[in-house]
């Protein structure tokens, strides 16, 4: 069956080091098993791509930027597979690390206009607990030369640290607006099983002090220009993410690789996450078959990540139903956790912090 998809995520799970946050989907890297692991993507994409015009396309990881450049040649090749002609935004995250002028260049050429950069801060304590090693002169120079040939830059920042407060967060974010990134895209910390810092026993910043700090970067960006589009995401206006935002606006997108998810007729699924398997070909993974209810709720869900929620009267034409007779809204709007504005609805920005809190409140 021919899907109405325009957007591909591809995953590259090898990293030459392992962060000490990372739950992600990763190995080691090894060049034998890179090559033997770009044979296989291809062969998945052959199999399951039905040659849809893309529209968006994301390469992540892992981190893809540690490839060879004969693996990086390799992997180009595999996205011609792709019909492009009509792409309007292509993502490669990168490490600050691996970052040269001649990658960068590489990666230009062959059709690239979106970089991520996995910053995540330059205070020295912060990156010691993440097993990174980079300084602020060092991702200038490297930011700079990535401006010459890819003007769309996202970097990522974490917050949450046990000893963080308002000053390093405030030194983070002038550093990293220092960098003039179109994006910023904000996390904070979350201690995940099978991760470093879990194994270590080390425990963030308690919750009060984490929304405190959130709020502060809320409105420190904000005051410098950038638009709060989504719960984690600032951007220059006309700069969000177009292949994040087919996430959040619940449309369809193809995953492929290691570990990788995708939403295909009305099936939501995950790769095996065993590079074992996945180099024998036994891809699948998790299956969710989805109900028109089951679209309904993730429709509703990831809308209000949105800062801007989504259109009462689209969800309610494709939907057939009355959002106020599904969902308990007039209560939550009633007391400030919902707002409406110009037709849609969205969760009051005062209150985004425990939007998690907002949403059991309605499924």
């Amino acid at each position: 069956m021919k899907t109405e998809c325009k957007s591909v995520y591809l995953h590259i799970p090898f990293c030459r080091s392992i962060c000490s946050y990372c739950d992600f989907c990763k190995v080691f890297y090894n060049e034998k098993w890179v090559m033997q692991y770009l044979d296989c993507l291809e062969e998945e994409i052959k199999d399951f791509y039905n040659g849809e015009k893309i529209e968006t396309l994301y390469i992540g990881g892992g981190t893809p930027s540690s490839l060879s450049l004969k693996s990086l040649k390799r992997l180009m090749e595999i996205v011609h597979l792709l019909n492009t002609q009509n792409l309007q935004e292509f993502t490669f995250e990168c490490n600050v690390n691996d970052l040269t002028e001649d990658l960068v260049k590489f990666l230009f050429e062959n059709g690239v206009n979106r970089l991520s950069i996995g910053v995540e801060s330059f205070h020295s304590e912060k990156l010691k607990y993440m097993g990174r090693n980079h300084d602020y002169k060092t991702v200038k120079e490297k930011i700079s030369f990535c401006q010459k040939y890819i003007e769309n830059i996202n970097i990522d920042f974490i917050y949450g640290f046990s000893f963080e407060n308002k000053k390093i967060v405030k030194k983070d974010l002038k550093q990293i607006l220092s960098l003039k990134p179109k994006h910023i895209s904000t996390y904070s910390l979350m201690i995940e099983e099978g991760t470093l810092l879990k194994i270590k026993g080390y425990e963030r910043l308690n919750d009060d002090a984490d929304a405190d700090l959130y709020a502060f970067i809320k409105k420190y960006l904000k005051k410098k220009g950038y638009f709060h589009y989504e719960v984690s995401n600032f951007a220059i206006k006309g700069y969000e993410s177009k292949h994040n935002l087919v996430y959040w606006h619940n449309e369809e997108y193809y995953g492929f690789g290691l570990g990788a998810s995708g939403y295909l007729d009305k099936v939501r699924y995950t790769n095996t996450k065993s590079l074992t398997k996945y180099l024998k070909k036994e891809r699948t993974g998790e299956r969710i078959f989805l109900s028109n209810e089951d679209i309904r709720d993730h429709h509703l869900m990831l809308g209000f990540r949105l800062t801007s929620g989504f259109n009462i009267e689209e969800f309610e034409r494709l939907y057939q139903v009355k959002l106020e007779n599904i969902y308990p809204i007039k209560p939550l709007l009633k007391n400030g956790d919902l707002m409406i504005k110009k037709g849609n609805i969205f969760i009051n920005p005062d209150k985004l912090y425990i939007m998690n809190e907002i949403l059991l409140k309605m499924i």
